[in-house]
């Protein structure tokens, strides 16, 4: 059985409430992390501790253990002159921004204004309860506790 701290592989597929996949394996190989150490959102680690090899099973993550609520705070409004003139801005059109330190992360437009255009840079999943249909594939077993110099 899974427990925290255990290497497993995991086949899944992703899917908001009304039916909609925004992820899976299938075709890939299947997703490797060790449970607990944060590579994955917390419902999926707590969603396949204690499943056997071969098991599949059915989670649902509220969006609190998942990414998260939207954050009012992530919507910017940035005027239009911001823009390199040869992009051609539409609604949901994915973008990167940097911030003052220079690290980048993508935004998604929202709105397009007469002089302005609303970004969004929550996560496209916040907000979302997720369900995930999941198959454990294999445990292999834990990082060691002590490790020998």
């Amino acid at each position: 059985m899974v427990k925290k701290g255990d290497k497993v592989k995991v086949h899944y597929h992703g899917r908001l409430e009304n039916g909609e996949t925004f992820d899976k394996s299938e075709g890939r190989e299947p997703l490797e992390f060790e449970v607990g150490s944060g590579m994955v959102i917390k419902g999926f680690d707590e969603g396949v501790t204690g499943m056997q090899v071969g098991e599949k099973k059915t989670i649902h993550i509220p969006f609190a253990e998942a990414y998260g609520p939207q954050n009012p705070d992530m919507v910017v409004e940035m005027p239009k002159d911001r823009f390199p003139p040869e992009v051609q801005i539409e609604v949901g059109m994915p973008l990167v921004m940097s911030d003052q330190t220079g690290q980048q992360f993508q935004v998604v437009v929202q709105e397009i204004r007469e002089e302005s255009v609303i970004l969004d840079a929550n996560h496209p999943l916040a907000g979302k309860d997720l369900i995930f249909d999941l198959e454990l594939v294999e445990i292999a077993g834990g990082s060691p506790l002590i490790i020998m110099p």
